[in-house]
């Protein structure tokens, strides 16, 4: 394809390249943007758009939600977290209830162990008395028992 100098000029630089190329405009990078933060949001914000969403029938409440940039389960955490301040109650906690007999049965465990680990010490200690008294015996020594 010949073209003249004036028409190949008018060409933009994309169609001279490789095809299949995608040309980028100057001055744009090709890095990754940061990761994005989570967004945060104030608890006046919070109390304007559940006051807003109150005000409104069902259907336009999505509208508004989308036009906000919001979930429906944005209001209902919100409106919880909202009568927790204003009843300035705490929310429930999450997790097990609390065990009344925890700490009697943790100190038992606590003991049970140290009794094992004493009855393993008695156990050695005997053990020692019973060979000193057996060496005693065989060198023909006086044993503290046998001493006045």
């Amino acid at each position: 394809m010949n073209l003249s100098p004036a028409v190949d000029s008018a060409l933009p630089a994309a169609a001279s390249e490789a095809p299949g190329s995608v040309a980028r405009p100057s001055g744009t990078s090709t890095e990754v943007a940061a990761k994005v933060s989570r967004r945060r949001f104030t608890i006046s914000h919070k109390r304007r758009i559940v006051a807003m969403a109150s005000g409104l029938p069902v259907g336009e409440q999505g509208a508004m939600l989308r036009r906000e940039g919001l979930y429906s389960s944005h209001l209902s955490l919100w409106r919880r977290q909202i009568e927790a301040l204003d009843a300035r109650t705490p929310e429930p906690k999450r997790g097990r209830k609390p065990d009344p007999a925890r700490p009697q049965r943790l100190q038992v465990e606590r003991l049970e162990r140290e009794n094992a680990r004493l009855a393993k010490r008695l156990a050695q200690a005997e053990a020692i008395i019973d060979a000193q008294k057996k060496l005693c015996a065989l060198l023909g020594l006086p044993s503290s028992e046998e001493q006045p």
